[in-house]
């Protein structure tokens, strides 16, 4: 994809928010307590699930992934977005633009894949109780977590490599507060349009695929539900996946309105809105609606608190 006369690009210029000074500096306080929230959260969740016997479960071994996927998701966008905030040199190099949308990919993909396989987890917890343990063993949970690894590092690896290998040559003004693949593809000095149909079909599909069989998930699990006989008994099965059902809602619903869209001036607009739920809302969440949502999360933090003090 040579071009004649073409002086490659070296840097990017984040465009960032385009808000007055007093308003990033409040951005810069919001974002970074977010990302401290993330991080603390995060680790905290990491720590318990090692530490309390009564967790080792496939459901917090999912978790445990879970929380590290959430915060070097947040590690990818966040720190560079809030130094940019205050600073006047807003620059990224050609090639950590490139990584910075394939770990972005990367991350985003892995952890779809990883609710989808969550999704079963509770579905056989719930559907077969007594054979929970067997079928949810040390190895398969294992092969689901490294499927997830793996799918989505060669996911992401098509739009970094399909992006890396076009020309830039002309404006190097990213409209974004970080390199996304749709507003990098508008900078390219050739047609694109491969790569916008890539997205649109490869991603697209992987978002779909993945939510499809979450919602599968979702509907046998209300089969078993309206099986059980007393309402207790469906209150504790329901209890079992209510905080992974509020976390797939809030990521899909975010990750559906960033994708399944036509590439708009007016769309990347509204995507920079939806990439700070996905990037710095989200991760600060989920760990927090695991917790206050899980009986024997909450018993662990106690514990851990117990032996604080």
């Amino acid at each position: 994809m040579k071009i004649d006369n073409c002086t490659p690009v070296t840097d990017f210029v984040l465009a960032g928010f385009g808000i007055q000074d007093d308003l990033q500096v409040i951005l810069f306080s919001t974002f970074l307590v977010c990302y401290i929230i993330t991080l603390i959260a995060n680790m905290l969740i990491m720590i318990i699930t090692i530490s309390d016997c009564a967790l080792y479960k496939p459901m917090y071994f999912f978790l445990y992934n879970l929380a590290f996927l959430d915060i070097c998701y947040s590690s990818v966008v966040v720190p560079k977005m809030i130094t940019n905030l205050i600073s006047h040199k807003k620059k990224i190099s050609f090639h950590g633009c490139i990584l910075q949308i394939h770990f972005f990919h990367f991350l985003g993909s892995t952890e779809a894949i990883l609710f989808t396989f969550m999704s079963y987890d509770r579905y056989v917890a719930i559907a077969h109780p007594l054979r929970y343990s067997t079928i949810m063993s040390y190895n398969v949970c294992f092969g689901f977590a490294s499927c997830s690894w793996v799918m989505g590092f060669f996911h992401a690896l098509i739009h970094s490599v399909m992006t890396s290998r076009l020309p830039f040559c002309g404006s190097n003004t990213v409209i974004h507060f970080f390199c996304d693949v749709k507003p990098v593809l508008n900078l390219a000095s050739t047609d694109v349009s491969l790569n916008f149909k890539l997205l649109a079909r490869v991603t697209g599909t992987l978002t779909l695929v993945t939510l499809m069989l979450i919602v599968l998930s979702y509907i046998l699990i209300g089969n078993c539900l309206s099986k059980i006989k007393t309402s207790q008994g469906r209150k504790r099965a329901l209890s079992t996946c209510s905080g992974h059902f509020s976390v797939v809602t809030f990521q899909y619903g975010t990750a559906l309105f960033i994708y399944v869209r036509p590439s708009t001036i007016d769309a990347l607009d509204q995507d920079r809105a939806a990439a700070i739920m996905f990037s710095v809302i989200t991760p600060a969440l989920n760990p927090i609606i695991y917790t206050l949502r899980n009986k024997d999360m909450k018993n662990a933090v106690k514990k851990l608190l117990k032996r604080s003090y």
